[in-house]
């Protein structure tokens, strides 16, 4: 049976633009509820490619995500937050769009269909076999992806994937495939929507599992944020108080921005 993009197949709803706006609303929100559920059916691929990119982390590795357009963001959203979130260095996990910065928050016309860029890309941060690359793709066929990943096979480098169609050439690429098949968008072909909300609850899930494993959350607090706003620090205050049973708000708030961590102060 040839390949078929689920995602791209026509809305289950028609005529949107003589829907109420109440209308659109709830049926947006009633689609969007079948996201959970398909993530829900896939845990047991997000358990492997979460367990062997921790493995390679733990042993000193990096983690990459290769993408393009709005699965490209996502994965740099999900990078860019683990530093502050965690604690951990700026470059342990990592975020590549096809197109550079400038797609970030600009469309870049064809970039996701150069073959050869994505592996290019890669080894501009000297990408090795102690490293593991996820490429995210919601078709599944984006070619920057599909190509940087099987370079990545060639050279020995663990790879995982998360699409949003059934035997998808992007999972045939992986070794660690995820596939969320969430149906039809609700504007058709809008991947940004449901596929996009799947992509972001998996990348979550495995960003927050790996740092767990590296010891980077204690109970279930992040005991390695960074101290960036006032929030924070308020947070580590409440936090480094209820942990090591001071009672003075200023005296915590004070070791607290001292010694720069919830983490470093009990380690001292």
């Amino acid at each position: 049976m040839p390949f078929q993009k689920i995602t791209e197949q026509p809305s289950n709803y028609r005529h949107l633009e003589k829907m109420p706006i109440s209308e659109l609303l709830t049926n947006i929100n009633n689609e969007d509820q079948a996201v959970p559920i398909a993530v829900q059916r896939a845990i047991p691929q997000i358990e492997k490619l979460a367990e062997a990119a921790a493995d390679k982390m733990l042993m000193g590795g990096r983690m990459f995500y290769i993408g393009a357009g709005t699965s490209g963001r996502l994965g740099i959203v999900d990078a860019s937050e683990c530093p502050p979130t965690y604690g951990v260095p700026y470059g342990l996990v990592i975020g590549i769009i096809a197109g550079g910065e400038k797609a970030i928050t600009t469309a870049v016309e064809f970039a996701e269909d150069d073959r050869e860029r994505g592996f290019k890309d890669l080894m501009q941060y000297n990408v090795s076999d102690k490293d593991v690359v996820i490429g995210i793709a919601a078709s599944g066929t984006t070619p920057y992806v599909i190509g940087a990943l099987e370079e990545c096979r060639k050279k020995g480098i663990i790879t995982g994937s998360i699409s949003c169609n059934p035997d998808s050439p992007v999972s045939a690429a992986a070794d660690f495939p995820i596939e969320i098949v969430v149906g039809p968008e609700f504007v058709t072909g809008s991947t940004r929507m449901k596929s996009g909300t799947a992509q972001k609850l998996v990348l979550n899930m495995i960003s927050t599992t790996i740092m767990i494993q590296l010891g980077r959350v204690e109970d279930n607090k992040m005991v390695n944020m960074q101290l960036t706003n006032d929030k924070l620090v308020d947070r580590g205050t409440k936090m480094l108080m209820e942990r090591v049973k001071i009672t003075d708000y200023e005296r915590a708030k004070q070791l607290l921005l001292k010694y720069g961590s919830v983490k470093k102060l009990r380690i001292l």
